[in-house]
């Protein structure tokens, strides 16, 4: 993959498994796509951003956009984590970081002292162009998705 996109530029198309099959950006042609990154099911902040997105998934709709939640966790873990919380949304499985590096999301990190490589959590607004209009990352989750719903009301 070449570099990373970065905004006022097309994404490149892309083809994903997630848990509610193929996901292909060319297929959400005309539609906002909000694409946010996070590090792990089932963990706390993960789990809040997932349900704040959720509490808002109405909204998002009537936008017109269509939301998707990335980790590297397979679909298997997704389709748990999705069911426990009842997300409206559907979770993409990114195991071999296609995604992460188009979007350039992994980052060395510190985990109770030692150095791994994971996800910074970032997202991503594209317009129905196919254009990235808006990205935030090293994201803190309070507010955040409200801040998403902001942008993409405003495409």
């Amino acid at each position: 993959m070449s570099a990373a996109v970065e905004v006022g530029n097309k994404v490149p198309d892309f083809e994903a498994e997630s848990t509610g099959g193929t996901v292909r950006l060319a297929d959400l042609a005309g539609s906002p796509v909000v694409l946010y990154f996070y590090p792990k099911d089932n963990t706390p902040g993960c789990t809040t951003e997932g349900q704040d997105f959720a509490a808002l998934h109405a909204k998002f709709r009537r936008a017109g956009a269509r939301v998707f939640g990335i980790s590297r966790d397979g679909l298997k873990a997704h389709e748990n984590f999705r069911n426990k919380y009842e997300f409206p949304f559907h979770l993409i499985s990114d195991k071999d970081e296609a995604l992460c590096g188009v979007f350039d999301v992994i980052r060395q990190k510190n985990m109770y002292g030692k150095k791994v490589r994971g996800i910074e959590r970032s997202t991503f607004v594209i317009d129905g162009d196919g254009v990235l209009r808006e990205e935030w990352r090293k994201v803190k989750v309070a507010g955040h998705a409200e801040e998403v719903l902001a942008a993409v009301k405003a495409l």
